[in-house]
C-alpha cells in the first residue's frame, strides 16, 4: 500500500484534491486529516492498514493541494461537511468506512458528524486522537433536519445549474411577480433595474 495515486474532484469554486492507496473496487474508506493538517498525514498509516481496502484520503477545502474558496469566504464546520458529501457523490460511494483525525472547529468534529447527518452512509467509524460529536438530547432532532436541509439543498441546486436563461424585460418581471406575491409591478420594476444584466439575448 505504498503506491498512491492522485485524484481531483470538481467542485464550484475549484477541485477538492485526494490521495488514494489499494484497489479502487475494494471495500471503500474515506480519510479525513486534522485542523490545518492534509492528505499526507495518513501516510505511514495507510501501509499498516489491511490490505484489500480503498483509502481515500482527501484534502479538505484549503487545505493541501485542493482549491481554497473565494476570498472572503469563511470555512464553516457545515462546509466540511458539504466537502465530504461533494466526494462521496463523485467516488460514487453510497456507503464507506469513515476514519478522522483531530478536526478541531470550535468543538465541533467533521468525521462524527457527518456519520450524525448520514448515518445511512457510514458503516464504520474510526476516531484518532478526538472525541466524539456531542449535542444535547432534546436538540437532536431539530438540529440534524436543518443542518441537513441545508447541505443536501445546496447540492440540489449545484447539481441543477445551469446558464442563466435570457428573457425580455417583460417576461423577467412576470417570473419575477409570481416568485414574490407581496411585490407590485412598479415595486419589481423598480429591483429589475439592479437585479438584471441586459445581454443581446434578453
Amino acid at each position: 500500500l505504498g503506491m498512491f495515486s492522485e485524484l481531483k474532484f470538481p467542485v464550484p469554486w475549484g477541485h477538492v484534491a485526494a490521495k488514494a492507496w489499494g484497489p479502487s473496487e475494494g471495500h471503500p474508506v474515506l480519510c479525513l486529516h486534522g485542523w490545518l493538517d492534509n492528505a499526507n498525514t495518513f501516510d505511514k498509516l495507510i501501509p499498516l492498514l489491511p490490505r484489500g481496502c480503498y483509502y481515500v484520503a482527501m484534502d479538505f477545502s484549503g487545505h493541501g493541494l485542493s482549491s481554497h474558496r473565494p476570498a472572503g469566504c469563511p470555512y464553516h464546520f457545515l462546509d466540511y461537511v458539504t466537502d465530504v458529501c461533494r466526494v462521496a457523490a463523485a467516488l460514487q460511494w453510497r456507503r464507506f468506512t469513515l476514519m478522522g483525525h483531530t478536526f478541531h472547529s470550535l468543538i465541533v468534529f467533521i468525521s462524527p458528524q457527518f456519520c450524525f447527518l448520514y448515518p445511512e452512509m457510514v458503516d464504520k467509524l474510526i476516531l484518532l486522537e478526538s472525541l466524539g460529536f456531542l449535542l444535547a438530547p432534546e436538540d437532536t432532532e431539530a438540529w440534524l433536519k436543518s443542518k441537513r436541509r441545508v447541505i443536501d439543498r445546496l447540492l440540489s441546486l449545484e447539481a441543477k445549474q445551469q446558464t442563466p436563461k435570457a428573457r425580455s424585460p417583460e417576461a423577467a418581471l412576470q417570473r419575477l411577480l409570481e416568485a414574490n406575491s407581496h411585490l407590485t409591478a412598479e415595486g419589481g420594476a423598480i429591483l429589475l433595474q439592479r437585479g438584471a444584466t441586459e445581454t443581446p439575448a434578453g
